[in-house]
């Protein structure tokens, strides 16, 4: 009986357009039909099995081949990737160069304007640096401000810069003390007037001038509070003592008109000083971190090296063993962690301030604070509840195709075993990231501090028309705006300028960002097309591993950078534009969460859902179009139009093993990474008895501890990635034997017995002849 198929009952019309849009109508078509097939799809074999002849379910799954891409036709010269090829995407290959090259010249423009001692050392009113090596200000590492108090002012919400003068000292106030009585004991105690001078404007020392002179000149502040130095910042040393607030054990102190002021005044003043610190600096803090635990950083990301090579080299043996052990460890891990956080949750109950809520608290940087809340263990639990539930219901009605998983993961594991190289590939993908990922950090730096100082008017906006008016410092007490507004002050604000580069100064960082996204998503492809030749050499050679290529990673690598250097260039670029138009919806959802613009959230929403599906579609498409590109050396449409539907032909295989393989690797990568993360917090919080003494004192825990967990996620998945590129392979040349071959002596399937037993399947699986395809 003949076969149906699509071709003959309509011509295809796009196969007379250009190549480049013969990918676009054929993508969107296969795309709506395999989400309205795959449901019955999914269970096309367990339904039809006892009710349908093999040859009636042979005429369902032909219905989905496409007339303008025909089943690969038996070719006896082929023997895996072809090793006559030509360069592919050359126009785009031309436009990534020079897009290159435009990257290294922003970078010298941003090396040769930028100063990242912006970053590094704090900023006095004249926009010199406290601390400095070779400045006046090298013995002075420690920034003062005046009166902390003007920190609560709104305006340091508006230009991130407290509203008061600020310079730089050699050490930070010891003791209560106010300008007046100084002045008054002048005589009296020398000492004293020397000490609080050093508080002042350099080089003051005029005792001439009378307190309200000094005032109103700004030379001196009019009160000092003991301080302590916080990330080079002299804030007050605020203590609670009984739910009071105390500095020095005083609840008030003299404030600059002579009355009593409140230390909760100060709390504010500080508050607000951290505003400044939190949106500028908290930087510094965060890399003095990383100083003392970077070593100890380094040492759990190795431990998560170790476990991931065992891992899977016992896949290599007993990848049953492995993958079910996997699967209860996590599930036990789970379960753990749930009852853990309803012991917490229950313990909790009734304890003073247990009650508040994440919301009310807003933002602390000690997390351990939200790990006194009630609501934060329910929110756990909730979590860990919902991920227990949805592995033990994926185990329950996946658990046949888990063991078809497993099979083909044994069967990964030979091609792995074979090319152990493969293995050592993701470092040099990791240290190829690490370049780009340092570049782009080092340009942001460069470009973000490449502004000149620019000084504002901090005045009374009620009485003074030139407040936040930009202003010169060395002509300010001569200007016109001193007479109008005697108390207004010329202090340094930001960093910017109106030259012109600094008008194009953000196209450069928007440059910076996508040159970025760009580079990295061509290093994943590039690893790709690598192993993706590397493990088609395997998947073709009849007689393994005899007939496997020497050196088949360098290989593949080098036909990759030879010949299609454009096609990872077109499909990187592809991804990139899709990830740069995501993180400006981010930032644009940013901006109207302030308007509480209803629709246009929900706009936002939806464009944010749908180019998130894009994304995950595109990296899908790429991925498979780069392993066709390896095998066929066609350029990127062809070969993503090919993968496609190749796909479509076997999209029964596709949802039934290679997702369900995905998610075991996945399972194996957050066990690792799980396991490192929760040694790393006990660690870093000292609640290890062994390392109690050797883990370092820092500020914020949480620093390493994510840098250690995501450092271990790119260290797991660097290995498990191998494993899933060669899963990805095997299953699309597989695709491609059966189509090719029919198991004769004439034409011999290139797969192993076992993983033809795997998912070649008689029910679904009619062999054809090369006389049944043409009928």
């Amino acid at each position: 009986m003949p076969t149906c198929h699509w071709h003959k009952l309509a011509p295809p019309a796009e196969d007379t357009r250009p190549e480049t849009w013969m990918l676009l109508l054929p993508l969107t078509r296969g795309i709506l039909r395999s989400f309205v097939l795959s449901l019955p799809l999914l269970t096309w074999n367990q339904l039809t099995q006892q009710t349908v002849p093999p040859l009636a379910q042979h005429q369902r799954v032909s219905l989905l081949s496409e007339p303008s891409d025909e089943p690969k036709k038996f070719d006896p010269s082929f023997k895996g990737p072809i090793a006559n090829r030509s360069c592919t995407d050359i126009i785009c290959c031309l436009i990534f160069f020079v897009a290159i090259l435009g990257y290294f010249a922003v970078g010298i423009i941003a090396w040769t304007h930028g100063d990242p001692r912006k970053v590094i050392y704090p900023t006095d009113s004249h926009g010199e640096f406290c601390g400095q090596v070779g400045s006046r200000n090298e013995h002075k590492p420690f920034l003062f401000y005046f009166n902390i108090l003007k920190c609560a002012n709104p305006l340091v919400l508006l230009e991130f810069q407290c509203p008061t003068t600020q310079t730089c000292v050699s050490k930070c106030p010891e003791r209560f003390d106010s300008f007046i009585t100084t002045h008054a004991q002048l005589i009296v105690k020398p000492e004293r007037w020397k000490y609080y001078t050093q508080f002042c404007k350099p080089g003051f020392n005029d005792s001439t001038k009378t307190p309200v002179q000094v005032f109103r000149d700004g030379d001196c502040p009019a009160f000092i509070t003991p301080s302590k130095p916080f990330t080079r910042r002299c804030f007050p040393d605020l203590k609670i003592d009984k739910g009071v607030v105390k500095v020095a054990n005083k609840t008030t102190f003299n404030g600059e008109d002579g009355g009593a002021v409140n230390v909760t005044s100060l709390l504010e003043g500080a508050k607000g000083a951290n505003i400044v610190l939190d949106a500028r600096q908290v930087a510094m803090k965060i890399f003095e971190d990383y100083t003392k635990s970077w070593y100890w950083i380094l040492i759990g990301m190795s431990i998560a090296l170790v476990v991931s090579l065992l891992f899977v080299i016992l896949l290599r043996f007993i990848a049953a063993f492995m993958v079910w052990l996997t699967i209860l460890l996590v599930i036990a891990v789970l379960g753990y962690g749930i009852y853990h956080c309803y012991t917490e949750y229950a313990q909790l109950k009734g304890v003073s301030g247990s009650e508040v809520t994440i919301s009310d608290l807003g933002f602390q940087t000690d997390l351990r604070v939200y790990l006194h809340l009630r609501q934060t263990w329910l929110a756990f639990l909730i979590i860990l509840a919902i991920l227990e539930v949805i592995i033990i219901l994926m185990l329950i009605f996946l658990r046949e195709r888990i063991l078809i998983a497993i099979a083909l993961l044994k069967e990964a594991s030979k091609a792995v075993g074979c090319i152990m190289s493969t293995l050592a590939y993701p470092i040099i993908t990791f240290v190829l990231l690490l370049l780009c990922v340092a570049y782009w950090g080092v340009t942001a730096v460069f470009l973000s501090t490449s502004g000149k100082p620019v000084y504002k008017v901090f005045a009374n906006e009620g009485t003074c028309n030139y407040s936040m008016k930009t202003c010169n410092p060395k002509t300010f007490n001569v200007s016109n705006v001193i007479k109008q507004c005697p108390e207004a002050q010329c202090l340094f604000a930001f960093y910017g300028g109106e030259s012109y580069y600094h008008r194009y100064l953000i196209l450069f960082q928007f440059y910076n960002v996508f040159l970025f996204f760009w580079l990295t998503n061509f290093i994943i492809a590039l690893g790709q097309v690598t192993l993706a030749g590397a493990f088609a050499s395997y998947y073709w050679a009849f007689n393994k591993p005899a007939d496997v290529p020497a050196c088949p990673v360098f290989s593949s690598m080098g036909r990759a950078l030879r010949y299609h250097t454009g096609s990872l260039a077109f499909g990187s670029l592809l991804l990139a534009i899709v990830q740069v138009i995501r993180v400006i919806l981010e930032y644009i959802d940013q901006k109207v969460k302030g308007a509480k613009n209803k629709l246009a959230q929900f706009i936002l929403s939806c464009l944010k859902c749908c180019f998130w599906c894009l994304e995950k579609f595109l990296k899908f498409l790429n991925r498979n179009a780069y392993i066709m590109v390896a095998i066929y050396g066609k350029n990127f449409c062809t070969s993503a139009k090919n993968a496609f539907f190749l796909l479509m032909r076997n999209i029964i295989r596709v949802v039934v093993l290679d997702q369900v393989t995905d998610f075991l690797l996945f399972l194996g990568k957050m066990l690792i990474v799980g396991g490192v993360g929760v040694f790393g917090f006990f660690f870093f919080t000292n609640q290890i008895v062994l390392f109690e003494d050797k883990a370092p004192t820092l500020n914020y825990y949480w620093v390493p501890l994510l840098t250690l967990i995501v450092g271990s996620y790119l260290v797991a998945h660097g290995f498990f990635s191998v494993y899933a590129m060669c899963v990805d392979t095997l299953f699309l040349c597989f695709c491609e034997d059966l189509e090719r071959n029919d198991g004769s002596p004439e034409r011999p399937y290139y797969t192993s017995p076992e993983l033809r037993d795997i998912l070649y399947k008689k029910e679904y699986d009619s062999p054809q002849t090369p006389q049944m395809r043409e009928e």
